[in-house]
């Protein structure tokens, strides 16, 4: 079902937003100061192109330790994240979870862009795991 659920998602829309992520990543590594969120939009890109059967954690409850990006500078991360792209992405992924939930068929891929929506408010310090 996960694999059916991607192939529609990556038809229907799900492609534009996974190039968006990737568009906000390669703007970030024009600098080398851009690179730690330039990995986070790839990262997150990859899973906003296939995101059925798999979900965005913490590296930390992965780990169960801090990490540069999931420490103090990993908050300064996502601040300066949020004001300069993040809310950008978030609203892209509300506008198109809007738009999937007018059908009954399109509220799992609602759904899926609500959860992508918080995840563009703070993307640092965030892996990809398969559920």
């Amino acid at each position: 079902m996960r694999t059916l659920g991607n192939i529609f998602w990556f038809i229907f829309g799900g492609f534009l937003m996974g190039v968006g992520w990737w568009l906000v990543g390669a703007l970030a590594a024009i600098t080398i100061v851009g690179l730690p969120w330039a990995k986070a939009c790839f990262v997150i890109g990859q899973f906003a192109f296939l995101p059925f059967g798999k979900e965005a954690v913490s590296r930390k409850d992965l780990t169960q330790r801090d990490d540069i990006g999931t420490g103090a500078l990993g908050l300064v991360g996502n601040v300066i994240w949020f004001v300069l792209a993040g809310w950008w992405l978030a609203i892209g992924h509300l506008m198109s979870a809007l738009a999937c939930f007018v059908t009954i068929i399109g509220i799992p891929f609602g759904i899926q862009h609500m959860k992508l929506a918080l995840i563009a408010l703070a993307p640092i310090g965030k892996t990809i795991v398969s559920k």
